[in-house]
């Protein structure tokens, strides 16, 4: 039969489960609100929107990449305790989302079919906070590829050793012109640059990718600042496009010290390493999550 609207708000006001699952219940029941409230409370789902409510300011970030180091993904899913974040159950099922996002952009992943049961990972979300009994929440992924050349991965203060699920994650894009590379080379030196990431959290790859609002509203700052400390506007100027280059090697990938020598930008580390290497590699893209940003 097909269950009306009115059946569907009933059910959500009784039990707060969401309109998908109460749907679902109304759906296995025939309509029933009796057995749909049964249903909802078998597969644990009433519990967990009792439990969705309440702050979830733990979790993990997650970072996955394929043997050949060519598609990665990087997950945040958070609970309410660090406890809870040492869990099996809940590392479990935040690998097995880590996976699913190596092939499913971000908006898809709740309706992505979770591996290990007939259910979505929005419904496998409702059991493990069933299971767990604390609020758990999907917050971001993003997945990237290359098609020639690696993408580097650094997990910071990892669940344990060769996890790769901590409190930091990123990823780094490593796109050669060639494929004249040595793999295990490539690798380390993606971990360190994502490492390095890790350490400096950059906001942009390159200086042409800065909005021209974001210099705008750094220029106009530094202006005003220097101006309140009483200088002419014309030396204020000059302050100011002083401060961009200093906010460029703060905020900029390339342009930043590298973190192992504080001396070299990343750029410089870049050439290189392609230089010795006879390597072309280029950064062409990274992500760097940091837990309840």
């Amino acid at each position: 039969m097909a269950v009306s609207s009115e059946l569907i708000k009933q059910l959500r006001e009784k039990t707060s489960a969401g309109f998908m699952a109460c749907k679902k219940a109304l759906d296995e029941s025939n309509g029933d609100l009796v057995a749909a409230e049964e249903y909802l409370r078998k597969k644990g789902l009433m519990d967990a929107a009792k439990k969705s409510s309440r702050t979830a300011g733990d979790g993990l970030i997650s970072c996955m990449v394929t043997d050949d180091l060519k598609r990665a993904s990087i997950v945040e899913i958070n609970s309410e305790t660090d406890f809870v974040a040492k869990n099996d159950k809940f590392q479990g099922f935040v690998k097995e989302v880590t996976e699913i996002a190596l092939d499913t952009d971000s908006d898809n992943i709740l309706n992505a079919k979770f591996k290990t049961s007939d259910r979505s990972v929005n419904e496998e979300l409702s059991f493990i906070i069933s299971v767990i009994g604390e609020n758990i929440q999907y917050k971001r992924s993003k997945r990237f590829e290359v098609k020639n050349g690696i993408i580097g991965t650094y997990t910071h203060n990892a669940v344990a050793p060769g996890a790769k699920m901590g409190k930091i994650g990123v990823l780094v894009c490593l796109e050669s012109e060639d494929t004249n590379y040595n793999l295990d080379e490539a690798r380390e030196f993606g971990k360190k640059l994502a490492m390095h990431i890790a350490a400096s959290n950059p906001k942009f790859l390159s200086i042409e990718t800065v909005s021209n609002e974001v210099l705008s509203k750094e220029k106009e700052i530094a202006k005003e600042q220097a101006m309140s400390s009483g200088k002419p506007e014309a030396i204020a100027e000059k302050i100011a496009e002083g401060r961009i280059k200093k906010f460029y090697e703060e905020v900029v990938l390339l342009d930043q010290l590298y973190f192992e020598d504080n001396k070299s930008t990343v750029s410089d580390v870049l050439n290189k390493f392609n230089k010795e290497h006879k390597t072309k590699f280029k950064i062409i893209d990274f992500a760097r999550y940091q837990l309840g940003e």
